[in-house]
């Protein structure tokens, strides 16, 4: 039988490997259009600037254990506080990116898909997703930065602080996610089930970065589940 503490290691793993592979994915922004730079940026806040606090705050409602509330509390603590919404709006102003009706549609059926996931209200589940887009978003940082930058903008407050603080949310939500399974540890489903979050999540990342990414409500998230073992 896993420990649920090695079982933890094994979801960073695979998660590290999934941002990995979309990173390697990325398009060079010095051989990008500037209209493709501008989508990249206002897909990504068509998608972050209204869903982040939303999907957290199903992640709070969801966990059982006191660990996982705090710190998912925490998170949304900060996010609220320091408005984060307003943050990435104005990056995007300043980068001339503001998010049209064509940028919204273009994630839209990748977007209804992770909000109806995260409606299922199920702890684990959104732990590990949310664990996985901290995680993205650390390391996509530095491009999102470079687009704007190629963009004509100096604007970088929401890329430097996400560039930080994430590194830490994304430590504390493995950390959450462990509390949680060791309470949960007899009505856990499959690993292969747990992570299915994390492959709608991922499609949605593709869907920001590539638009031809279609919504596939029967995705059976092969490029995602791998290799539990």
């Amino acid at each position: 039988m896993i420990s649920e503490g090695s079982l933890t290691t094994q979801f960073e793993a695979h998660i590290d490997r999934a941002i990995d592979d979309i990173l390697a994915s990325l398009p060079n922004p010095e051989q990008l259009p500037p209209d493709e730079r501008r989508g990249i940026i206002a897909r990504y806040t068509a998608v972050l600037e209204g869903n982040f606090i939303y999907w957290m705050s199903a992640g709070h409602l969801s966990v059982v254990s006191e660990e996982a509330k705090s710190v998912i509390q925490d998170n949304l603590l900060e996010e609220v506080r320091d408005s984060h919404p307003e943050m990435l709006r104005k990056f995007a102003m300043c980068a001339c990116a503001v998010p049209t009706d064509s940028d919204a549609l273009a994630v839209y059926g990748n977007l209804r898909n992770v909000r109806l996931f995260v409606g299922r209200l199920q702890g684990v589940e959104i732990l590990l997703m949310m664990a996985f887009f901290e995680g993205f978003i650390v390391k996509f940082m530095p491009y999102l930065a470079e687009l704007a930058k190629k963009r004509g903008s100096a604007e970088r407050a929401y890329t430097d602080v996400h560039g930080t603080c994430d590194i830490v949310h994304t430590q504390e939500l493995f950390r959450a996610l462990d509390a949680e399974m060791t309470l949960m540890h007899d009505r856990l489903a499959p690993a292969t089930e747990l992570i299915e979050g994390v492959g709608i999540l991922r499609r949605l990342i593709e869907n920001i970065i590539h638009p031809c990414v279609a919504a596939n409500p029967n995705h059976d998230n092969h490029r995602c589940s791998g290799n539990m073992a």
